[in-house]
């Protein structure tokens, strides 16, 4: 009978491998990647939940690794949806954007869209602070009712039109008094005469045209001043500024 005889550098080697045979086993297994429907799911649950970041998560997995599949439009809309439920509107702003970018005549564009503008008009500053969020709020309503005028968010895009064009003609009128405060009424003037002309049918209208005749005074203007009091008392009788108007008026006799 042969015996078999082991050297010690042999039984080494047959060591290691056994060992590295073994590690094998230990190793994590690759994470399967899941078909877009449960990772939609996952999503949509832990959205439900108001857990954001977690919602994220499975969305960008669907943009990533199934970025042709059906899902792959909503769930890239989710992502900014839930940065805008967390008022992380700067990130939802890119997203709905990329969104727009990449499906501009998707079935829920027009959603898109409407959130795009809300996302400015929900940061919408004070009179006395910079308007630029609220040009921005108009410009994306406008597109709404442009490129989407049969959306079910075109009449609530409409009426948020109205109250951002008011509030651009607050903020002329507001700089406008302040001019005419520090003694510069020609300054004053030049924002009066715009809010006339661009926001003709907006409220701040009544105070525009009252100041504006307190500008006419202010330079000498009698008679100018004096028509655009008229003009207030008759057509905006029934406002503050209309009233105003007749008690200058009738001052003056």
């Amino acid at each position: 009978m042969r015996m078999l005889f082991v050297t010690p550098t042999r039984a080494l080697l047959v060591g290691l491998l056994l060992a590295a045979g073994g590690c094998a086993y230990l190793k994590p297994q690759p994470t399967p990647i899941l078909p877009p429907d449960e990772l939609y799911t996952q999503g949509e649950q832990e959205l439900g939940r108001r857990k954001y970041y977690e919602a994220r998560e499975p969305f960008r997995k669907i943009t990533e690794r199934h970025p042709n599949s059906a899902w792959a439009p909503r769930a890239r809309f989710l992502i900014g949806e839930a940065y805008y439920r967390e008022a992380e509107f700067e990130k939802a702003i890119k997203e709905f954007e990329t969104f727009l970018s990449f499906y501009p005549r998707h079935e829920i564009a027009d959603l898109v869209q409407y959130r795009l503008a809300m996302a400015y008009y929900d940061q919408l500053k004070p009179i006395e602070q910079d308007q630029g969020l609220t040009a921005k709020a108009l410009e994306q309503f406008k597109k709404l009712v442009k490129e989407y005028p049969d959306s079910r968010y075109a009449t609530d895009a409409l009426a948020k039109i109205d109250i951002c064009r008011g509030k651009l003609a607050q903020k002329e009128v507001w700089v406008a008094t302040y001019y005419f405060n520090q003694g510069n009424p020609s300054a004053a003037r030049q924002r009066l005469e715009f809010v006339l002309k661009e926001y003709p049918r907006t409220l701040v209208i009544p105070e525009t045209l009252y100041t504006l005749a307190e500008v006419n005074f202010a330079e000498g203007k009698k008679r100018e001043a004096t028509d655009l009091l008229r003009q207030l008392a008759s057509d905006y009788g029934f406002t503050e500024w209309g009233k105003r108007a007749v008690q200058r008026l009738n001052g003056q006799r």
